[in-house]
């Protein structure tokens, strides 16, 4: 009993350091003046942070939420946060296909640049549905990222040096893509790391079409964060992640630093189609290096927001 209370207090002293070791922050002085950037749910957590520090580097941001009163709320804040008028709100709703086109042909219409565009939208694992009949995991954290994502190609194409930056997680390598099986819905957390999967392939396939076109691509693994996504479970277990959450978990401020790095720092145009956490890049496994996975899943998904390259084509044209 003894041995056994001595292991258990240095395994949690170890986890205890590992918490409040201190994690890079992101100290590039660049400016943003002139540059336009689009974060999916910049309306909280993440998004809201990563929001505000680029507002005050002089950018015009803007930021999208399904949920118009919590967004108008945020929009204050930001503002407030900022000291820049300069952001803008949009509602948009990644469950919904027609939602994203809707809201594509809108900003097209409006913005005459897109310099910077930041995947930060999703959900946690819960098992639903998307207005469209996908996984919501699947469909709000990867199909949605991506229709949205190719919408909006051909205006961050011309606007070179531009950016995408998609964020995930690493818990993509706990999971592997069933292409049998692309819309599996049955085990909460797995569907969810297979959604995390899909942005890391998504970023590969992704940079590797764009190489030759002025836009960086990158991967984000922002840290495990404490927020509000509990909000949707039961009592005792909000009671048991909060105590969790505040033991091993950072801040939204802190999981933020790679997310505003990737978008703003010189360093990571040499590593396109990379995978980052804690400001810096990361080694990925070599099944999650497969570029004919990623091919093949940019293919799949495709077919399932019913999106090919003339269709993109048309759209961009009309746009213009």
């Amino acid at each position: 009993m003894y041995v056994l209370a001595t292991v258990l207090a240095a395994l949690f002293l170890a986890l205890l350091q590992r918490r409040f070791k201190s994690r890079r922050l992101c100290l590039d002085p660049k400016r943003l003046d002139g540059k336009t950037v689009l974060i999916t749910g910049g309306a909280s957590g993440i998004g809201k942070e990563t929001a505000i520090a680029l507002a005050r580097r002089g950018a015009r941001v803007h930021i999208t939420s399904h949920d118009d009163r919590k967004g108008e709320a945020a929009l204050r804040d930001i503002k407030k946060e900022s000291a820049s008028m300069n952001v803008r709100l949009w509602s948009l709703n990644l469950a919904n296909l027609q939602s994203i086109r809707n809201f594509c042909k809108t900003f097209l219409k409006n913005e005459s640049r897109l310099d910077i565009l930041i995947n930060n939208d999703g959900v946690p694992a819960v098992l639903d549905w998307t207005d469209n009949g996908f996984s919501l995991c699947f469909g709000v954290n990867h199909l949605g990222p991506f229709l949205l994502t190719n919408l909006l190609l051909e205006r961050l194409k011309s606007c070179p040096p531009s950016r995408i930056v998609n964020i995930t997680s690493n818990v993509h390598k706990y999971q592997k893509l069933d292409f049998a099986d692309l819309n599996y819905n049955i085990v909460p957390l797995f569907t969810y790391f297979r959604s995390k999967l899909a942005n890391v392939y998504f970023t590969q396939e992704l940079a590797r079409q764009m190489e030759r076109h002025g836009v960086t691509a990158c991967a984000v693994h922002p840290g495990y964060v404490g927020g509000d996504w509990t909000s949707q479970f039961s009592i005792l277990f909000r009671i048991v992640m909060y105590v969790i959450t505040a033991l091993f978990f950072i801040s939204c401020e802190a999981a933020a630093q790679t997310v505003i790095y990737c978008a703003i720092s010189d360093d990571v145009l040499q590593h396109n189609g990379g995978y980052f956490s804690d400001c810096k890049p990361c080694k990925l496994r070599p099944y999650v290096q497969d570029a004919g996975i990623a091919k093949k899943l940019w293919e799949a998904s495709e077919a399932m927001v019913g999106l090919n390259s003339s269709a993109r084509e048309h759209l961009a044209s009309r746009t213009r």
